[in-house]
C-alpha cells in the first residue's frame, strides 16, 4: 500500500497537511470556520484525486437543543433551538434569539411556520451561500445539502454549509 501511497505514514502526512490548510483558510475567513473534510481530511485521498469535502461553519450561529441556557451563548451569536420532531436524524431550526448584531447569513434564510415561529430554511440558506464572492470556481449545479464549484485546476470542490449544534442529551443517548 506505501507503494501506491495509501500506507498509513502516507494517510497520517495528509491528515495532518489538510488540518494545516483548515487553519490556513480559518485565518482568511471571518464569518465562517472552513473545514476539509470526508476522504480528504481521512488522508485517504491525494490533493487531486477526489473532489474535496469543505464544510463552512457559521461562527456567529448556534442550535441548541432543549434545556440549554441561553444565557450562557454571547448576545453577538445568532441562537436557534433544535427541534427534533420530524424525520429521524434531521431537525427543524426555530429562531430563539436574533445576533445583537442583527447581522448573519441567515437573516434572507428565515421563513414563517405559520405558527409565528422563524424557521431557517436549509435551501434558502443554500442560496445565501451560493451569493457568496470569496469562492473561487464555476458554480455547477447544486446536490444535496452542497454547493459544488469546478475550482482551479479542475478540482470540484462541494461546499456544505454547516451551523454549530450543542445538544448533550442526544449525544449522551
Amino acid at each position: 500500500m506505501t507503494l501506491l501511497e495509501y500506507g498509513e505514514e502516507i494517510r497520517r502526512r495528509r491528515v495532518e497537511k489538510y488540518r494545516e490548510y483548515d487553519i490556513l483558510m480559518d485565518r482568511r475567513q471571518s464569518a465562517t470556520t472552513l473545514i476539509i473534510a470526508g476522504s480528504k481530511a481521512e488522508g485517504l485521498t491525494s490533493w487531486a484525486e477526489s473532489d474535496i469535502d469543505l464544510l463552512n461553519v457559521l461562527k456567529s450561529v448556534i442550535c441548541v437543543e432543549a434545556g440549554v441556557d441561553l444565557h450562557s451563548i454571547p448576545d453577538y451569536m445568532e441562537v436557534y433551538s433544535m427541534d427534533t420532531r420530524v424525520y429521524p436524524g434531521h431537525c427543524r431550526m426555530i429562531l430563539q434569539r436574533p445576533s445583537s448584531t442583527g447581522v448573519t447569513l441567515c437573516n434572507n434564510a428565515l421563513c414563517d411556520d405559520g405558527q409565528g415561529n422563524a424557521l431557517l430554511s436549509s435551501s434558502l440558506l443554500l442560496d445565501e451561500f451560493s451569493k457568496l464572492k470569496y469562492y473561487v470556481g464555476v458554480p455547477l449545479e447544486r446536490t444535496g445539502p452542497s454547493l459544488p464549484v469546478s475550482g482551479i485546476y479542475g478540482l470540484n470542490i462541494d461546499i456544505v454549509p454547516a451551523i454549530n449544534c450543542q445538544c448533550p442529551g442526544i449525544l449522551q443517548r
